[in-house]
């Protein structure tokens, strides 16, 4: 059987944000809304996500399902990264802050949507591999860099919002003191077999309130002591 070819992967790519479409429709009443925002939705109908996959499972790049990528680590389910996305809402005039870059995917929809992402990643071997495709797919304003997430990227702060893609006890106080007065961090928390995804706004007078929404199961935020 011959490969797919860009062709045919486009049409998945349209059939897997209809599907992340339904899986949201389907959890309306514990996520508070029916729909993700149509920018979102456009974003990850652009974004090639089988080029952020090994070459192998390339194939399997636009079902609903995460998928692993090396380092006993996951690209997160589309529905996920979707549904993350649209709770964080970044905007144009925004800085955003992810922790966890992987491969990059969830990194090129922030800068879709976005106007500057700053990314940081544990594993060396990820934020180079990363670096080199979003810049050859010609993202012009995302920043890179290995290193220890939970402690932020002190030079570039303070942002207007944070994104983890990991989950922790309870949220890094780095990243909650770089996170602007009016902001929101989005991030998975909670022990192992009971994390919620979580939303923490920050107020004008830099009160935290939080969230949490549906049970996920992510990887731990790893930090380097």
């Amino acid at each position: 059987m011959k490969p797919m070819n860009e062709g045919h992967l486009a049409i998945l790519r349209r059939h897997m944000v209809e599907v992340v479409a339904i899986h949201t429709d389907l959890a309306s009443d514990e996520i508070g809304k029916a729909t993700l925002d149509e920018r979102v939705m456009e974003a990850m109908r652009k974004v090639p996500r089988h080029l952020f996959v090994p070459a192998p499972l390339a194939p399997y790049a636009y079902q609903d399902m995460p998928l692993p990528i090396g380092f006993d680590k996951t690209i997160s389910q589309p529905f996920i990264v979707g549904l993350m996305t649209d709770l964080l809402s970044p905007q144009p005039h925004e800085t955003v802050l992810e922790v966890g870059t992987g491969l990059g995917y969830q990194t090129a929809i922030l800068a879709e949507l976005s106007g500057r992402v700053w990314s940081i990643e544990i594993v060396e071997e990820f934020a180079g591999d990363a670096g080199v495709l979003l810049h050859h797919l010609g993202y012009t304003n995302i920043e890179i860099r290995d290193g220890d997430g939970s402690r932020g990227w002190r030079e570039h702060a303070p942002f207007d919002k944070i994104l983890v893609t990991a989950a922790a006890e309870r949220p890094p106080p780095a990243l909650l003191d770089q996170l602007k007065p009016g902001g929101r961090l989005v991030m998975p928390i909670g022990p192992e077999g009971m994390q919620r995804l979580t939303i923490i706004d920050k107020d004008e007078a830099g009160q935290t309130k939080a969230r949490d929404l549906i049970p996920v199961r992510f990887s731990r935020l790893e930090t380097i002591t």
